[in-house]
């Protein structure tokens, strides 16, 4: 082998050179030195990293960890400083100590005849670049590249393909050339900066490529072409098509936004626009929502869809009827207005869906739809057949095994047909949809007994006492709150007094109506006893507690572990026109306003006592003369407090509505809403209830008494006073009844109670009352006595004679009164 032939030999034409373990030069040929410039002594001994003027390709690091052959191109530096590109093969020699040494044997110069080495890099770099350019060329993303100029110098087969245009019309032209507008304008933009700065950039967009029919989603990058200098030499753009990624996205958003927006209400009719609001646009270009009637009609609160006149339908004599909820069109005019009631044509896509309960896909030749375009449904199958619709979807709204409706979903033409993955979302944003609308449905059913129970609980009109002035006002809470349990009463008492109540039950629905009814009653049937207000509180804490322990253990038997909350507060107010006093007690309730005369209003200073249902803790009551005229304002927490203000702000409205001068109650009702709620078109969130009560006094001439000895004359000593003063009223046809009774009244208590016995007529504007106290705490009771008996027909007669009759307690002893109705004396 000659030198020539040895490419070790000094003499040889291959640039050869060896590098030690460290990476330091061992072995510079002549040629290296005629390649490179560097003399032997200037090299070998130095780092071989001193000879690049750019790092190694990340294939010779690879290569160089794996201690593995490699070829390729490396940039060295000359000795005059300029860069050399040169084709190197690199072997490496492993020694015995585990070090490897690199023998690098570089491209013969130009003129030299070629070797086999030579032959075998210039081969592999031919493959190298062959490669390249099928990559380029065959690669499934769209890829063009711009000189400096921003000028396309060429263009793979993708990226041909979306211009929809030939390549060699394009070259030589700028983007903006080639696609005037958006989004190119843009891109142009980007490949300025890109080609200014020398950083890539990337942009999601959503557009049709001039070469395709519908808008698809691109991630478009833009990338700086650098030399081996790094200079910026041109700009490459790459287009990925992520549509895919793109419509999952959308599909698990539209689900998202779904849960977020339907639903938003207790009402049938609201969620059924919800589902037509979210999905028309972003899914479908047509909507339409269809209910049966029966869902739609389920309670009086059930509204939304208005009950309008009925459409010609389409469908058999025992199609089940749909009234149309709610209707969305990206085009003008829609399906068949809100309201309209028609029946589906029998086999047509939305009856079976609403007979099957399955959803299903349908293309515009099927002969289903055709058929169902041709002669069914209002109004929607015009459309569909005038817009030129090419896919539906019929998807069933139902909820725990029931069928409530059926959503149907159009696409037409520009927009991709429905697919599985599309019938998969619309049947789960359904699926939701349905859940909503059958919690609607329901909950209408038990708001409208709700409201049933509560109206029939409250007093349908109030009674007209001698003692005060009343009017009401009861607002219920709005329908997503659902119905409380506030109440109110007004109550004849004995004595021409009267009892005032006012009441609010924790939480809402028919639970809360429920035991609002059972303390009505129970506040009234103790009110009947004519109990102290606080100790009649106490009673009402009581059957509250006991209330709640029955609605627990019922509870705990449904459902273990469940807590379900029970109390109440309540206010209750005596009035006594006769003396003017008033005797106030409350249960954690807010205290009433009381105005006097002169238009002076003020929060009466109460106890404040505890709910009722915590058991065991004392009430308090309170005692006030009130002048004749005044205003007594007792109300529920839901007039003073709202999301808008805090409860201190309404109280402080409520008293300013309330001041000024005398005005007629009805009138200040109105006044005292219109100024804690503002005229809305949601109702309130909790019940409001108020009461006013306008106090008034018996005359001095209306009222009179008579102190009583103990003493069996002083029967006809009290009947002979009854007469007389009867006479002077000009009540002499009471005359009798009222000397019966109150002989056996009096007879009684000489016989069986304690003086002092006092007697007391009272002349109310409707009935006369007569009373008899003494200081005996043994209450009387009305037996039946025997033929034999001698006695016991007193109380049997005055139950007989009289309209009411009843005894009350009082701090002295007891009072026995009957009242007979002035109508008698007429």
């Amino acid at each position: 082998m000659d030198a020539n032939s040895d490419p070790l030999s000094p003499t040889a034409t291959v640039p050869v050179a060896a590098v030690d373990a460290e990476g330091t030069v061992t072995l510079w040929s002549p040629a290296a030195r005629h390649a490179l410039g560097h003399a032997p002594e200037e090299v070998i001994g130095r780092p071989a990293a001193a000879l690049l003027a750019a790092p190694l390709p990340p294939p010779a690091l690879r290569a160089l960890t794996r201690s593995a052959p490699w070829s390729g191109a490396l940039t060295a530096r000359h000795r005059d400083g300029g860069a050399v590109r040169v084709t190197v093969r690199a072997h490496p020699c492993p020694e015995g100590d585990g070090r490897v040494q690199w023998v690098l044997l570089g491209a013969a110069p130009e003129g030299a005849p070629p070797g086999e080495p030579d032959a075998v890099l210039e081969e592999a770099a031919q493959k190298d670049a062959a490669l390249k350019e099928w990559a380029y060329v065959q690669s499934p993303i769209a890829t063009a590249v711009y000189d400096r100029d921003l000028r396309l110098t060429g263009a793979n087969g993708e990226m041909v393909r979306l211009s929809g245009r030939p390549e060699e019309a394009m070259l030589g032209l700028q983007l903006t050339e080639i696609f005037p507008g958006a989004p190119f304008d843009e891109f142009g933009r980007l490949m300025a900066d890109v080609l200014r700065n020398g950083e890539t950039l990337r942009t999601d967009t959503f557009f049709r490529a001039p070469g395709q029919s519908r808008k698809r989603a691109w991630a478009t990058f833009f990338t700086p072409l650098k030399d081996g200098d790094g200079r910026v030499q041109g700009v490459s753009i790459a287009a990925l098509d992520r549509t895919e990624p793109h419509r999952a996205r959308q599909r698990l958003a539209m689900v998202n936004d779904a849960g977020a927006r339907i639903g938003t209400t207790l009402d049938v009719g609201r969620t059924a626009e919800e589902l037509a609001e979210v999905t028309t646009g972003a899914f479908a270009d047509l909507v339409s929502v269809d209910l049966l009637d029966s869902v739609l009609h389920s309670g009086d609160a059930a509204g939304g869809a208005g009950a309008g006149p009925d459409d010609a339908g389409a469908g058999g004599p025992d199609a089940e009827p749909v009234r149309r909820a709610a209707a969305r069109s990206v085009l003008d005019g829609l399906p068949g207005e809100p309201g309209s009631s028609f029946s589906y044509a029998p086999h047509s896509p939305p009856a079976e869906a609403l007979a099957s309960g399955r959803p299903s896909l349908h293309r515009a030749e099927a002969a289903a739809i055709a058929a169902w375009a041709d002669g069914g449904g209002p109004a929607l199958s015009r459309c569909l057949g005038d817009e030129g619709a090419h896919s539906v979807l019929a998807v069933p709204l139902g909820a725990r095994g029931s069928t409530l409706g059926v959503a149907l979903f159009v696409r037409y033409p520009g927009t991709d047909p429905f697919d599985a993955d599309d019938l998969l979302l619309a049947e789960e944003i359904a699926a939701r949809a349905g859940v909503c609308v059958d919690n609607a449905r329901r909950y209408a059913v038990e708001r409208s007994v709700a409201l049933t129970l509560q109206r029939s609980l409250l007093p349908g009109r109030l009674p007209e006492p001698t003692a005060v002035e009343v009017t009401s006002r009861y607002l219920p809470a709005g329908a997503q709150a659902g119905v409380g349990g506030d109440w109110f009463d007004v109550i004849p008492l004995s004595g021409a007094r009267v009892a005032l109540v006012v009441g609010d039950v924790v939480g809402h629905g028919l639970q809360a109506s429920a035991v609002m009814g059972r303390l009505r009653a129970a506040v009234r049937t103790l009110a009947d006893l004519d109990l102290p207000p606080d100790e009649l509180l106490t009673h009402l804490d009581d059957l509250v507690v006991q209330l709640a322990q029955d609605q627990q253990d019922q509870a705990a038997e449904r459902l273990p572990g469940t807590v379900r909350e029970t109390g109440a507060t309540c206010l209750y107010v005596v009035y006594d026109p006769v003396s003017r006093s008033c005797v106030l007690a409350r249960a954690g309730h807010p205290a009433p306003v009381l105005v006097t005369p002169d238009g002076t209003a003020r929060f009466l200073d109460l106890p404040g006592g505890p709910p009722l249902g915590l058991g065991g803790l004392p009430f308090e009551s309170a005692e006030l003369q009130l002048p004749e005229g005044s205003l007594l304002a007792l109300y529920t927490d839901g007039l003073v407090e709202s999301h808008d203000h805090d409860i201190g702000a309404g109280l402080d409205g409520l008293r300013t509505a309330l001041s000024g001068p005398a005005a007629p109650l009805e009138q200040t009702c109105d006044a005292v809403l219109d100024a804690l709620l503002p005229r809305r078109p949601e109702r309130p969130k909790d019940d409001i209830a108020l009461l006013l009560a306008r106090t008034r006094a018996l005359d001095a001439s209306q009222v009179r008494s008579w102190d009583l000895p103990a003493e069996r004359s002083t029967v006809a000593e009290a009947r002979k006073f009854a007469s007389e003063q009867l006479t002077a009223w000009g009540l002499e046809e009471l005359g009798f009844t009222t000397e019966l009774v109150v002989s056996e009244l009096v007879t009684n208590a000489v016989r069986h109670a304690y003086a002092p016995i006092r007697l007391r007529l009272i002349r109310e504007r409707s009935s006369l009352i007569c009373e008899v106290s003494d200081a005996s705490s043994t209450s009387p009771r009305m037996r039946r006595a025997r033929v034999t008996d001698e006695g016991g027909r007193g109380l049997l007669l005055v139950a007989q004679l009289t309209e009411r009759w009843g005894t009350r307690f009082t701090a002295e002893g007891k009072t026995i009164w009957a009242q007979q109705p002035l109508a008698a004396a007429g």
